[in-house]
């Protein structure tokens, strides 16, 4: 080959190689440019998403009470509301599903498991009143309405309809019964009979209980929280709390659950009217000044005649004194943990325990996994189990030896004294035993008032052998730590 021939080869070869970065670049950069441009298109798609999280296909506004409306322009959070209507139990909590023979008395084919069954003691200390005569596992918000409707305690029992306020989608009921003053329908559905208060009801709680329909922030639509939260602010300082304009958007987020989820009564000598007992603090003690200041009672005891406080179900208190409302963590953060959907942040509306997606709720703070962070929590619940059975066989114990006093002919000073410790063992048993955490939710407090509770007991056993009131007072050293203890929770609540 000549020196031409190889120099022609080679300048071919050149530009060969030469077409071929080009062609090369050419494509790489096409890849580039269509790579670029799609991501570029999906952040902008995602940044629509999330600058708009309703679709607005209707108009909402303060009249707009049906849910699947509001469902219309918010998919994804309706979708889970309508979940509220499955039965997910975890070890302690939640519902198991019970078919039963539908009747024209109770027309449902499933209800939830009953605690009277699980625990007989139930009926001992709460004998003479309806809740000895049914008691089941409370269900998802779908079944809020219905179960009250059939439970025992509202068909053998006269009941007023103050019950409803915590029952069903109430904004509706008080602006027909109040043509348009919420505390004016407040009033009248509280004067009600049950039966003639749950005319007025469509459905259990809704959209519009919680939520304002034009801005969609959080709001309160109960009277009786409103003037309860606004008596608590008062005794921790702070006068004429408005907690519709003074609430932050973290507290509403546990305020719109605590408007149902509390320590209530009704008074009687207001028309029934649905009452937050905490003018004195939210405090188990505090709460219990204030029944003692009051002379509340809810029934007479069928078995020693005592005067006996019925506790709730009081998931805020309890919480607001734990660890968790401490440390700004809202009964949302852990119950309607957010989930994506595309870019938008969604709160879950199906309201379940957190134990059934630990990664979703526990985890946003917590690095544990989930096997750890349900064994922790279980841990808690078992030993709450323990020091409640204990200090329930105390109670039972104490009921029957008064029943075995009355019929022995024991002094009526000692008797009577007997039964006003056995209200307070009671009502603090009965107080953490009603709410629902089992234990969880202030476990170092619901602790302490488990002692309480036995503490009454073992002195409503004394009072049987002739102890007086005074000799039962607590000794000069727990009376010292006690007053320390309230002086330290006064200063932290000012």
């Amino acid at each position: 080959m000549s020196d031409n021939e190889t120099t022609n080869n080679d300048a071919k070869a050149v530009r060969s190689w030469s077409a071929s970065k080009i062609l090369i670049a050419v494509i790489v950069t096409a890849l580039v440019t269509f790579a670029m441009t799609a991501l570029l298109l999906n952040i902008l798609e995602r940044k629509n998403e999330a600058a708009q999280p309703s679709h607005n296909v209707v108009e909402l506004t303060d009249t707009t009470y049906d849910p699947a409306v509001w469902g219309q322009n918010y998919p994804q959070q309706y979708e889970t509301y309508l979940q509220t209507d499955e039965m997910v139990p975890t070890r302690y909590a939640g519902a198991h599903a019970v078919e039963q023979e539908p009747t024209e008395d109770d027309p449902r084919t499933e209800a939830s498991s009953s605690r009277l069954e699980e625990d007989p003691r139930l009926e001992i200390m709460w004998a003479g009143y309806p809740f000895s005569v049914d008691y089941t596992h409370a269900r998802g918000h779908e079944y809020m309405l219905v179960d009250q409707m059939y439970t025992q305690r509202v068909t053998d029992f006269n009941q007023p309809g103050t019950c409803l306020n915590c029952h069903a989608s109430m904004p509706e009921i008080y602006n027909e019964l109040g043509d348009g003053d919420m505390n004016a329908g407040f009033d009248a559905v509280n004067a009600l009979s049950y039966e003639e208060a749950v005319e007025h009801a469509s459905g259990p709680i809704a959209c519009i209980d919680c939520h304002n329909p034009e801005t969609m922030e959080l709001q309160i639509t109960r009277p009786a929280f409103i003037n309860g939260i606004a008596d608590l602010k008062a005794a921790e300082g702070i006068e004429d709390y408005d907690v519709n304009r003074d609430a932050t958007t973290d507290e509403m987020r546990s305020y719109v659950c605590a408007q149902c989820h509390v320590e209530y009564y009704f008074d009687g000598d207001a028309g029934n009217r649905l009452t937050f007992p905490w003018s004195e603090g939210i405090h188990i003690d505090e709460i219990w000044e204030y029944y003692q200041k009051d002379g509340h009672i809810d029934f007479t005891h069928e078995i020693t005649g005592a005067e006996i406080v019925k506790a709730q179900h009081p998931e805020f208190d309890l919480w607001r004194n734990g660890v968790h409302a401490d440390a700004g963590v809202s009964c949302a953060d852990c119950h309607m943990a957010y989930d994506r959907a595309g870019a938008q942040k969604v709160t879950d509306h199906q309201i379940n325990s957190p134990l059934l997606d630990t990664n979703q709720s526990c985890g946003t703070c917590h690095s544990d996994d989930s096997d750890v962070l349900v064994n922790r929590v279980e841990t808690i619940q078992d030993r709450f189990i323990v020091s409640r059975d204990q200090t329930f066989d105390a109670l039972v114990s104490l009921i029957y030896n008064i029943e075995a006093a009355i019929e022995d002919g024991v002094d009526d000073e000692a008797i009577d004294l007997a039964r006003e410790y056995q209200n307070k063992a009671s009502f603090y048993l009965d107080y953490v035993y009603s709410e629902n955490s089992y234990g969880f939710h202030a476990p170092d407090y619901i602790q302490s008032i488990l002692m309480s509770s036995m503490d009454a007991s073992r002195n409503g056993e004394l009072a049987l052998t002739g102890k007086t009131a005074e000799e039962l007072e607590p000794s000069d050293i727990s009376q010292a730590n006690l007053e320390r203890n309230e002086q330290r929770r006064s200063a932290a609540n000012e």
